[in-house]
């Protein structure tokens, strides 16, 4: 998947550039090309969007992305310093939902960032021909393909 693009106010998509690289440590810039967006690069030839928009903004309706980083603890110090972690799930992952100017705080846009380390057991996790019975909580390394090798009658899970 190339992009996920998010509809958000007119004049936030400076300040959202800024937030990914001096908070997250993710590049980030602004192109107008048909209109102004933000790019947040995060992952190979992968972006967020934000396109700058004078549609009326909805309320959050918990949706949510995944990202892996490499400096997992950088970018949590930073949130946490503005009370913008919302969730820690575990020593690999934390969660934080509000995009802000890292200038002055202000509130840009809402969704929520399930932010994982390079060190995540699912990290480079194959996204074909997964078995799925496995969950976050059941997930084991090398076991995700190993059901699909077995009959019918070999598997109980």
């Amino acid at each position: 998947m190339p992009y996920v693009e998010f509809e958000v106010p007119r004049g936030t998509a400076e300040a959202i550039s800024r937030f990914y690289p001096e908070i997250m440590g993710i590049p980030a810039s602004v192109v107008n090309s048909d209109g102004v967006v933000a790019r947040a690069k995060v992952g190979k030839d992968q972006y967020l969007q934000f396109r700058e928009s004078d549609a009326a903004q909805g309320e959050f309706d918990g949706h949510h992305i995944q990202i892996y980083i490499t400096d997992f603890s950088g970018p949590y110090q930073r949130l946490r310093e503005r009370n913008l972690v919302s969730r820690e799930d575990n020593q690999y992952q934390y969660r934080f939902c509000d995009i802000v100017d890292p200038a002055d705080g202000r509130h840009l846009f809402t969704v929520e960032h399930e932010v994982r380390s390079a060190t995540h057991p699912m990290y480079l996790r194959p996204l074909v021909n997964r078995n799925p019975a496995q969950t976050n909580r059941t997930f084991a390394n090398g076991y995700d393909q190993a059901p699909w090798a077995m009959g019918p009658d070999q598997y109980d899970g």
